[in-house]
């Protein structure tokens, strides 16, 4: 759905992909530790594209099961991506808590061991559950200088709804989930059925607001689209470039004949829609 058919010899797809976006989360890190070398590869394939930086997702140590890190986990997941830290190409530490993660003493008391332990890297902190949105929670963040992450997700009645917080001055954080309700809390839903998602036109020009919002909030904003099934991230992620940017830019050619919303895109830019280096 969007990597050419016939693959050029040598062909990657990071390094593909790092032709249309400036911005990926490495997932593979939240399934096991990063690996010293993996991380040297990523750079060397996003060499190109000067702008282009990584979020790493926590490992799910951290975050999902008995949540008694020590410092040795801790340096071994650093260890691992210490070659992004190094070349300028770290965005974020991505630290995503599940639905179940509600806000309590202990919890909060939690959050500032992972904290400590990662301190001095940016790092991002996801959770899902409403109760977390509360005034002293943010300037908790605040003082931790960790940016919190504004998602869009399914809204059932405990679910946190859009925002717009900025609570990192050095940048903000947007994931974009999808409105799957069928399957979002579906117990035999696989990921890829949870994450199937195609945002409309209207659904994500509400979101354009919100960045741009943080923009003014934040040095940067790192927007994520994880509706990933069979193209829509990536779909999604260029239409919310278009719109904020407004800049002349490549479509990939299997991902235009697929997906013929992004056509919209390519028509305005042959008509002569301003282009924002040009002018400059």
């Amino acid at each position: 759905m969007v990597y050419p058919r016939k693959k050029p010899p040598g062909f990657h797809a990071l390094q593909f992909l790092s032709n249309y976006i400036d911005f990926m989360e490495i997932n593979s890190t939240f399934y096991r530790m990063p690996v010293f070398n993996f991380a040297q590869s990523w750079t060397q394939k996003v060499k190109k594209n000067p702008h282009f930086l990584f979020a790493v997702k926590l490992h799910q140590d951290f975050t999902h099961k008995e949540r008694n890190p020590t410092q040795n986990q801790a340096d071994e997941f650093k260890f691992g991506i210490e070659p992004l830290r190094a070349n300028g190409r770290l965005g974020a530490i991505l630290i995503q808590f599940p639905w179940s993660f509600s806000h309590s003493s202990q919890n909060k008391d939690y959050l500032d061991i992972l904290f400590t332990l990662f301190s001095g890297l940016p790092l991002a902190l996801e959770v899902r559950h409403s109760s977390w949105d509360q005034p002293d929670f943010l300037k908790f963040l605040r003082d931790h200088r960790v940016a919190f992450c504004n998602i869009d997700q399914p809204i059932f009645r405990s679910s946190i709804k859009p925002t717009a917080y900025a609570t990192n001055p050095g940048f903000s954080y947007v994931r974009l989930h999808g409105r799957n309700y069928k399957n979002w809390f579906r117990k035999n839903a696989g990921r890829d059925q949870r994450y199937d998602y195609l945002y409309s036109d209207e659904e994500l020009q509400d979101w354009i607001h919100r960045i741009q919002e943080l923009g003014d909030k934040s040095k940067k904003t790192f927007v994520v689209t994880n509706n990933h099934y069979r193209g829509q991230a990536l779909t999604n992620a260029i239409q919310i470039k278009y719109k904020l940017t407004n800049e002349k830019m490549d479509v990939p050619e299997q991902l235009l004949q697929n997906f013929p919303e992004l056509k919209k895109i390519i028509k305005e830019i042959s008509k002569g829609q301003i282009d924002l280096f040009e002018k400059g």
